[in-house]
């Protein structure tokens, strides 16, 4: 791997000066937030997409798509839902934003008949954000605010099949997957990205084709953003979906020199705790934890409440796993601003030393 130059080297410096001095705040979940609005199919379409396709480009017969759940359309449709949700998060103590990007690829965009989108999409993911941190950051210079270019999974998987009768099926591939990321990539970089975060990985090869991606664009610009890994772990049985555990997955990503690696998702942070453990253990760089609220109840709802989440991530600092904590699935801006203000004062992870990573 070639050696780069930061594409911005005063914002990186910054970032890289914030994790020495505290614990820094990761915002919440978007989605949840998103459903407060009650938004309705005419939300989704705005005027561009009113006929349920997009009116600025060739569509044939059969193109009309209900749009309603495609949040991150809302971008194009309804920046100020999201712009509004990203300032209450910082306003709760977030330090860095992750873009609204999560299905800004063409292999969940397929979906809805707007894989055309995906440069587009995450562009306008970087600018709101962006405009959001740095307006919050003008007011406060000493606390800079960070986006972070989120490149989510896809709904597919290059290691499994989805058939259980044909082992062998894929319904994706590394080079297909390595396409769209790097469409993804140029317009979060392009929009204002601080820095990228391949997150919720459920399958390490697709996270292998985002690193592969990520790694073209760079090469193609001649220089470099910070990366940030997030795994998940699927259930008890502390292995990700295709098998990993978190030692495993690890070894898999290193390679891709990440500023931080961490986990997200799937969990509540109880659950969660040893496999971050692992990870604090193990990393030479920053470790990252943004767990969900709880386990899911028979509703598909998340019940654990601000305080009880902030407590147990509080246990995480004191025993010096984290660098960086938020919250996933069900957290809101009441989870962060619980979670920043438990993690206050406490001194991040110390990272090993030279003669740690020698051993």
């Amino acid at each position: 791997m070639r050696s780069l130059p930061w594409l911005h080297p005063e914002r990186v410096a910054k970032l890289l000066q914030a994790l020495e001095q505290r614990i820094l705040i990761i915002d919440g979940a978007m989605g949840t937030m998103i459903q407060r609005h009650r938004l309705e199919e005419g939300d989704y379409r705005g005027e561009r997409f009113a006929g349920g396709f997009d009116s600025q480009h060739a569509h044939g017969p059969g193109c009309e798509h209900d749009l309603k759940g495609n949040n991150d359309l809302l971008l194009l449709t309804r920046p100020e839902v999201i712009a509004g949700i990203h300032t209450a998060y910082l306003e709760a103590g977030a330090d860095l934003l992750e873009t609204n990007t999560f299905n800004a690829t063409a292999v969940s965009q397929a979906d809805y008949h707007l894989e055309h989108l995906v440069y587009e999409l995450n562009k306008a993911g970087a600018q709101v954000a962006r405009q959001c941190c740095d307006a919050i950051e003008a007011t406060t210079p000493d606390k800079p605010r960070f986006v972070i270019g989120v490149l989510g999974p896809t709904s597919r998987t290059a290691s499994i099949s989805p058939n259980v009768n044909d082992p062998g099926f894929r319904n994706t591939s590394f080079d297909e997957l390595r396409g769209t990321y790097r469409e993804a990539i140029e317009g979060l970089i392009d929009g204002g990205a601080d820095t990228l975060m391949v997150e919720t990985i459920f399958d390490t090869l697709n996270a292998k084709a985002a690193l592969f991606a990520i790694e073209e664009v760079f090469e193609a610009r001649g220089g470099r953003l910070p990366v940030m890994i997030s795994g998940t772990i699927t259930d008890a049985s502390g292995r990700t979906l295709s098998g990993q555990t978190a030692e495993a997955f690890y070894a898999s990503v290193a390679h891709g020199q990440p500023l931080s690696i961490g986990f997200n998702c799937a969990l509540g942070a109880t659950d969660m705790r040893p496999h971050v453990e692992t990870l604090a253990q193990i990393a030479t760089g920053y470790v990252s934890a943004h767990p969900n609220a709880g386990l899911p109840n028979a509703f598909g709802e998340y019940d654990e409440t601000p305080e009880e989440m902030a407590t147990t991530l509080k246990e995480f600092a004191q025993s010096g796993l984290l660098n960086l904590v938020g919250g996933c699935c069900g957290t809101s801006p009441e989870h962060i601003r619980a979670i920043a203000a438990a993690v206050a004062g406490l001194p991040p992870r110390a990272l090993p030393s030279r003669q740690e990573q020698a051993a």
